[in-house]
């Protein structure tokens, strides 16, 4: 039964990428699926790139053994902050000024934007860098969870994995990619609340298991009764920095931002945003929540000898054959959606922005489509080749790679896009002092982690910390450099300022 169901599901997939094959024609098509994507498929689109096998394994194992049912609070702030805010604040505006600057990745928005070459290629060369170990990391979450299933060698679910991801997105390209998140993001859904279900039930109920968590005593975590089934947790201010990263930081990833570039109108915007609010709600906060109740199986649970990725795993072995089977499925389903997203845009960005700028300035249409196809290749095996080496001789610094690449990504990014989409006072000076400040200290952080202050050691707290500087790096540095060419920013702003009729739908204007 359990390999029936996985044998339909990747039929579904790969029937869903050649159907796609006619919208993949042009760069347009195959990176943004020609700008017409309604808001089922980019809420969903967007959601299922959002979490993956990292978050379900590991951060709701960690953080729910850490901060026991508070964890709950990153999955709200992943709700209100990486969703709501998000596509409130972004949405919109991200989708207007880049069509308008004809820009399809994010570096070539900056160069667009900005009008420099230099900044365009920097930012593709981040994205290159700091991508593909954030890539390799979504295949740890599955090596247990395949174990405890199908007793099948990780190595073989890393190529499962692989092989069928690149089928899809080569074939379907983006569009190929948003209707297989969407059923995959259907599969999350119901997936994570049946299991949150079972798990209670299987602990006596949600009344039970609350008394058994609140029980639960650490005394090199905190000495005071109860805490792990307290509102804030044993630890508040760590909490927060966690609330920060995995929430403020999809503001600045390309994966996650590119969403909006694809979105087809207004009213999409509109109801993505509730659409991709409620479904962040039940996937992040379920599994925040799911994981805060960890301590209860802590007689099953060695974390000193086998780690946190152990947690949730453990948790769900006593779940019936069927109900592991839509785990297995739930948890391969996240991590393919990721796995296509973070392909494609590192992808994209290489062929448009690297190679295409610096190598092959005449390089036709046709040519770039192939130019992303061949590195999708590249990318799935370079970040499963990582993969394997992690899990075949345990190579930590690969590990600690994948820990700080979302800290570096977000740190480099967030502030330059957000004030570049809002102020016409943003220089090109601030965009590098961002860009540098960010993926220089999360680089740091990995070689002199004990060099740093105690609460930036930790890779979350720093890249929190790396994020909200940025929001004070870009203003204080544009006010000090070279003012922008006023001709160049008049123009990019010009398209906010268009006349466009609509509908009295969509619109409230006369």
């Amino acid at each position: 039964m359990k390999l029936f169901l996985l044998v339909v599901y990747f039929a579904v997939l790969v029937g869903i990428g050649l159907y796609c094959r006619k919208h993949a024609t042009d760069v347009n098509g195959f990176v943004l699926g020609g700008r017409s994507v309604g808001p089922w498929l980019t809420a969903f689109a967007y959601g299922t790139s959002y979490f993956s096998a990292v978050v379900f394994v590991g951060y709701a194992g960690q953080f729910g053994w850490k901060y026991g049912v508070s964890a709950t609070w990153a999955g709200i702030g992943n709700a209100v902050i990486g969703s709501l805010l998000a596509w409130a604040v972004l949405g919109r505006r991200t989708r207007i000024m880049t069509q308008h600057l004809d820009s399809a990745t994010m570096p070539q928005f900056f160069g667009e934007r900005f009008g420099s070459k230099p900044l365009k290629i920097g930012a593709s060369v981040i994205i290159f860098v700091f991508l593909i170990p954030y890539t390799a990391s979504l295949y740890n979450g599955l090596s247990r969870l395949f174990g405890m299933a199908f007793d099948i060698d990780y190595s073989v679910c890393i190529l499962l994995m692989a092989v069928l991801t690149a089928i899809y997105v080569i074939a379907g390209g983006y569009m190929a990619t948003a209707i297989n998140d969407f059923i995959q993001g259907i599969i999350m859904l119901v997936g994570i609340c049946v299991v949150i279900a079972a798990v209670l039930k299987s602990k006596g109920g949600f009344m039970v298991a609350m008394d058994g968590l609140a029980r639960v005593s650490d005394e090199t975590v905190a000495s005071t009764p109860g805490v792990f089934a307290s509102f804030l947790g044993p630890d508040p201010l760590n909490l927060l920095f966690v609330v920060i990263l995995t929430s403020l930081g999809t503001w600045g990833l390309p994966q996650m931002v590119q969403k909006f570039y694809a979105i087809k109108n207004e009213e999409a915007i509109k109801k993505g945003t509730v659409i991709s609010t409620a479904f962040a709600l039940v996937v992040a906060g379920g599994c925040y929540f799911l994981g805060g109740f960890g301590r209860l199986f802590s007689d099953q649970i060695d974390v000193a000898a086998n780690g946190f990725d152990s947690i949730i795993p453990t948790m769900l072995s006593g779940l019936s054959p069927l109900l592991i089977s839509l785990v297995v499925i739930l948890v391969l389903s996240a991590s393919m959606s990721t796995l296509s997203s973070l392909v494609l845009a590192s992808s994209s960005t290489l062929t448009i922005d690297f190679l295409k700028e610096l190598f092959f300035q005449k390089m036709s249409e046709k040519k770039q489509v192939l130019a992303i196809r061949v590195l999708v290749v590249a990318f799935i095996a370079v970040s499963s080749v990582l993969a394997l080496i992690q899990y075949k001789s345990n190579v930590t610094f690969i590990a600690q790679l994948m820990g700080v690449s979302w800290g570096a990504l977000a740190g480099a990014f967030l502030a330059p896009f957000l004030y570049a989409l809002y102020s016409k006072k943003v220089t090109k000076a601030s965009c590098w002092a961002c860009f540098l400040f960010g993926s220089l200290l999360m680089v740091a952080n990995i070689f002199f982690r004990e060099s740093f202050p105690v609460i930036m050691q930790s890779p979350i707290n720093c890249g929190a910390i790396a994020m909200l500087a940025g929001l004070v790096i870009v203003p204080a540095v544009s006010l000090v450099t070279p003012k922008p060419d006023k001709k160049l920013v008049d123009e990019a702003f010009a398209c906010y300022e268009m006349t466009a009729e609509a509908p009295k739908r969509t619109t409230l204007g006369r």
